[in-house]
């Protein structure tokens, strides 16, 4: 069996947060959704539980990250194109996002990203495998 991720990020209204990513084109397993919390399919292999606040502090001594204030994570997907990920960044604006900056095109990488409604930050990429080798090796290569 393939490995699976399974990222837990918290937010402070679980309704929202459907409504927003839903918009952005992803889904939610029913089986693992509740008034605490709901499963976000990305892919076969990678999730998003997406967690009320106090529900995901359950899980850490550890306080929440204030989003305004600093960043716990980026959360960095691939896209199949460059079209791709503009379209990606397009929906999650027009469902209510932020771009933290303009995408970047470094050639054999083409990158932007948007900030959810919790303020995590989602950075989509596209890599031209064709182009990594001869451009940039690969040990120099770098998603942010």
């Amino acid at each position: 069996m393939a490995t699976k991720i399974f990222v837990n990020l918290p937010v402070k209204n679980l309704q929202k947060s459907v409504e927003f990513f839903t918009q952005v084109g992803y889904t939610f397993n029913p089986q693992f959704t509740d008034q605490n919390g709901t499963c976000m399919i990305i892919s076969d292999d990678i999730y998003v539980m997406l967690l009320v606040e106090p529900f995901f502090q359950g899980f850490t001594k550890k306080e929440i990250v204030d989003t305004s204030k600093a960043a716990e994570a980026i959360l960095c997907l691939s896209a199949e194109s460059r079209e791709g990920v503009d379209e990606l960044v397009r929906k999650a604006v027009a469902a209510g996002a932020t771009t933290p900056g303009e995408a970047d095109d470094q050639g054999f990488m083409y990158s932007h990203g948007y900030q959810d409604l919790d303020g995590h930050l989602w950075e989509i990429i596209y890599m031209d495998p064709s182009a990594i080798n001869k451009e940039q090796p690969a040990a120099e290569a770098s998603v942010s």
